[in-house]
Formats: structure tokens, sequence, C-alpha cells
């Protein structure tokens, strides 16, 4: 009865704070799904430069992860929660006004840099506000309301270039941000510590390394090969449906969105399997699944057996939602929240970056088909690493790490 009243609580604690602002920042990226590799091919650039737009946010929110996770600390949770929500609601306005390739490509670093201050402020926020035993489910339904947004965005933005034009989802992708921001504002309560100085901070990263780099070498190694095939989804599916098989846009964000409809449909399966089994539980069998997903895209010769494919690896996706970020928030220690988490997103941000930018170079040399092969051994890699190497976290006490002690003179 007392962990029913809890789960309740935290549900209702959680629904604006966290859950609605990251379903309008969610959505607010997804209607981009579709829109973002075409919008940039509409240049008349290459292929690998395509990739490099796509890459972009990721560079910007790899660069950020640990000065973030220095920052988080210092200024607390909510303030850069608000820096990071308005930074892509900024940068997604700027690109459809000034209409240049370099402009979209900087706006898109920008994006990354307020995506890398939201992503580490608001794990840290649901790390502070959630026990072991029911952060799985708190974190995947986290996840499985960013699914939902995925789900809606692809075909309203596909939608809606189609009516107007390439860049118009820009637009509404912008006013979805700027309303997450708003209600960050008004419903996020502070729970962070107290300020210390930077050079403490720094020692209490390096720290951090040292004490745990077992962990971040194992787990981390897992979550570069499971961003790598996330991302490098997002470049593949949309520019394999449109150079390949010759679909319009509106079918293209349709295909991605009937894929995000079965991957938010299992975030409350892989939150139970989370907190009742163990994380590996989840997490392996979801990326032997993705893998296998993409492993169908180079046997695709129409809009149906490209739906296949992608709802295949929305299968997997959706079984393995928050499974990366409970596993990160469990090996966090106490003292050294920000530090930990901004070295664990800095891993798995570079795998997330390497996606897109694998697709790009292998499509640019052989083809989109053998991007696709190449992706799914890297989802293989993926469940094979936390299979062998990733130890289960689900009834191991939440790691504490002494803060370092300020240098006094001998």
């Amino acid at each position: 009865m007392a962990d029913t009243v809890r789960e309740s609580t935290l549900a209702r604690r959680l629904l604006l704070s966290v859950y609605a602002p990251t379903f309008l920042l969610s959505f607010s990226g997804a209607v981009l799904i579709p829109i973002l590799p075409l919008y940039a091919q509409s240049f008349g650039v290459s292929l690998v430069l395509v990739s490099l737009a796509v890459a972009t946010a990721g560079f910007g929110t790899l660069i950020t992860d640990l000065p973030a996770g220095l920052l988080l600390q210092r200024l607390g949770r909510k303030p850069m929660m608000l820096v990071g929500t308005g930074a892509v609601a900024l940068a997604m306005l700027i690109v459809p006004v000034l209409h240049e390739f370099p402009v979209l490509v900087a706006a898109e670093a920008v994006a990354g840099v307020g995506t890398a201050l939201w992503a580490i402020s608001r794990l840290a926020y649901l790390t502070d506000v959630t026990t072991p035993r029911d952060r799985g489910r708190a974190i995947a339904t986290f996840g499985g309301i960013n699914r939902i947004g995925i789900f809606l965005g692809p075909a309203a933005g596909g939608l809606i270039a189609t009516q107007f034009e390439l860049y118009t989802p820009f637009y509404l992708s912008a006013a979805f941000a700027a309303l997450s921001l708003l209600l960050t504002h008004v419903f996020v309560v502070e729970t962070g510590g107290t300020t210390t100085h930077s050079s403490v901070r720094w020692q209490a990263m390096v720290a951090v390394v040292r004490s745990h780099w077992r962990d971040l070498a194992a787990a981390g190694a897992a979550q570069v090969f499971a961003q790598m095939i996330r991302n490098g989804r997002q470049l593949i599916v949309p520019l394999y449906g449109a150079n390949v098989l010759g679909l319009d846009v509106a079918a293209v964000g349709s295909i991605v969105s009937i894929s995000a409809a079965i991957d938010m449909s299992l975030f409350l399966p892989a939150g139970l399997l989370m907190d009742r089994l163990g994380r590996k539980f989840a997490s392996v069998p979801s990326f032997l699944i993705m893998g296998l997903g993409m492993a169908l895209i180079p046997f695709a010769s129409d809009f149906t057996g490209l739906l296949v494919a992608t709802a295949v690896m929305g299968l997997g996706n959706g079984l393995g939602s928050g499974t990366m970020m409970t596993l990160g928030a469990d090996l966090a220690p106490k003292e050294a929240v920000g530090e930990f988490l901004g070295v664990w997103r800095l891993i798995g941000d570079a795998g997330g970056t390497g996606g897109p930018i694998v697709v790009g170079v292998i499509a640019q040399a052989l083809g989109l088909a053998l991007s696709a092969a190449v992706l799914s051994g890297i989802g293989f890699f993926a469940a094979a690493t936390l299979v062998l190497f990733v130890r289960e976290t689900l009834h191991e006490p939440e790691a504490v790490l002494a803060p370092p002690r300020p240098h006094t003179a001998q």
C-alpha cells in the first residue's frame, strides 16, 4: 500500500515537471525526423554533408556533456533545464527565417548544446526524486512519453512539409520547444545541492572516472553501440525511403510514425522488466531486435517492406525504453551525480553522433544498403557487450563517492 501511494505521488510530481515538457520537446524534435535529411539535401550538397547536418546536433551535445555535468551542481537543475529548452527553441526558429545550409548546421549545433543541458539536468532531477526500486518505471515512463512525441511528430512534420514548404515544420518545432520552456519554468522545483568551487568539481569528475572506470568502460561501450544504431536509423530510414524506394516525404513520415507507435507502446513492460527482473532483461533483447530490423532494410523493395523493417526496430527500441538512462542513474555516485552523468552522456552521445556519420560515409562510398548492414552489426555488438561485460545493477546499493577534500597549505 505504501509503495502504491509513493508511486502515485511520484507520478503526479513528475507529470508537469518532467513528462509534459519532455513530450513537448520530443514532439519538437520529431517533426523534423523525416524533414531534416531532405531539407539538408535540398541545398544540393553531398550525402556526406547531409549526414554532417544531421549529426551536428549530436556534436553540439557531445562537446557540452562534460561542462554541463560540472555546471549542474553550481547552477542547479532548473536553470539548466530552462537554458537548454530556450536554446532549442531559438535555434529551430532561426533555420526557416534565414534558410541557408550553414545556418542549418550552426542552428543544429546550438540545439545540440541545449539538448545536453536539458538532458543532464532532467536525468539528475529524476535521479534525485526516485529510488532504485521505482527508478526503472519512472525513467521508462519518461522514455515512453518521449516516444509518444516521436510517434506524433514525424507524420505531422511530413504532412505540413507536403502542404506548405519543406522548412515550415521548423516553426512548429520552435513553438513546441517554447511551450516546454514555459512548463519547466512554472512547475520544476529545484532539487540540487550546494554550490561548490569549479576546481573541486573537476576533482570530483577525475575521482568519478578513476573509481568507476570499469563501469564506464563496459557499460559505456554498450551505450556507444546502442546509441549508434538508435541515431543512425533516423538518417537511414528517410534517405532509403526517398532515394532508393522513391517515397515522398509524407510516406516516409508515416513509416516513422507507425514504428514510433509500436515503440511507445512498450515503455510500461520495459519499466516492469527493469524493476522486477533487472536492467539487462530489457536492454539485451532490445538491441538484438533492433539489429534484426536494421538487417531487413536492404531487403525492402517498397513502402510495406520498409515499414516492416522499421516496425521491427520500433519494437526493439520500445523494449529498451529508458534502459541506458536507468543504468547510468543506478551507477551515478550520490556525491557526484552531475559529474558522472556528464561522462555517461559524453560516452553515449559519442555513439549517437557516430551513427549518422557512419551511415553518410558508407552510403556515399558504397550505398545505403551496406550502411544498414553495418548498423545491424553494431546493434548485435551492443547486445553482446551488455551480456558479457556489464553487471546487473537492480539489487546493488547506490554508488557513493566521497567528495574530494579541498587543498590546504602544508
